[in-house]
């Protein structure tokens, strides 16, 4: 059988909506419920995006917040345009951009949040020092990444059972990766930046998969490290690697499978 490590490993693949929605976003979403209640943001507020992907936490926001507007930023042209299609609500609106360089003007939101982004800007301070530059004084800078070195047990069990077969796949383990995605390094990103009262916490959501297959088929999507690296395997390798999965996960009677999946959460208070 060909080793994985004999192909080449393209870069990370944001591109289509639906495909990421399986595979993060619908957890996501469950997450953000409880990062905006933790947050307080009053109502009529109007709050910018930054990294909105498919929107699910814009979304959420106009299911819990009664915003006045939603702005949301993506560098993805595909994420962008799937949000457009998937939340046709006249105070949103979704625009194409980098994090290091908002498309807003100093001061202009009340709330400025990022949910599953930061870690893959490649200079998270120049972000968050953006978001903060775009919300007015007194508002809300916020942001949660998933734990992929601990408790984000979807992805973790995937990049052990992946690097277990293949060594050569370590680099691309967001565990290590990511860095940013442990306990204290949100702290201090957002303690470089010109906020106050800055504060953290853990959420943790559960995944339910009612089957093996209702697990691993996200994988299949292309979108995202995990998926990408699948991807980028020939059959043989994998298939081996989707076994090693099944034998490794904890199943229920029932074939359902319950995992937990953990995201950091930062705020802090425009300066």
């Amino acid at each position: 059988m060909p080793h994985p490590s004999e192909h080449p490993v393209p870069p990370d693949v944001w591109a289509t909506g639906d495909a990421y929605e399986a595979f993060i976003g619908r957890w996501s979403r469950r997450v953000a419920r409880t990062f905006l209640a933790w947050l307080g943001v009053p109502a009529d507020a109007a709050w910018l995006d930054v990294g909105c992907g498919t929107g699910a936490l814009a979304a959420t926001i106009l299911e819990t917040s009664r915003p006045r507007s939603v702005t949301g930023v993506d560098p993805s042209d595909g994420f962008v345009a799937h949000a457009h299609r998937a939340i046709p609500d006249a105070r949103v609106s979704f625009h194409v951009g980098d994090a290091r360089s908002l498309p807003v003007a100093d001061g202009s939101f009340d709330a400025v949040v990022s949910g599953l982004a930061l870690n893959f800007v490649p200079e998270p301070d120049r972000a968050v020092a953006e978001m903060a530059r775009s919300c007015r004084p007194g508002g809300v800078v916020a942001a949660y990444v998933w734990d992929y070195a601990g408790r984000m047990e979807m992805l973790r069990r995937f990049w052990d059972a992946a690097v277990a077969l293949d060594p050569s796949a370590a680099p691309l383990d967001e565990g290590p990766r990511f860095p940013l995605c442990r306990e204290g390094a949100l702290a201090d990103l957002f303690s470089r930046a010109p906020l106050r009262d800055v504060a953290t916490r853990a959420i943790d959501v559960t995944t339910r998969f009612r089957s093996f297959d209702d697990y691993w088929a996200p994988f299949l999507g292309g979108q995202g490290p995990a998926p990408t690296y699948v991807a980028s395997l020939e059959a043989e390798a994998r298939e081996a690697l989707r076994e090693r999965l099944r034998r490794s996960l904890p199943a229920n009677p029932d074939g359902s499978i319950r995992l937990t999946a953990r995201a950091w959460a930062a705020r802090g208070v425009r300066a």
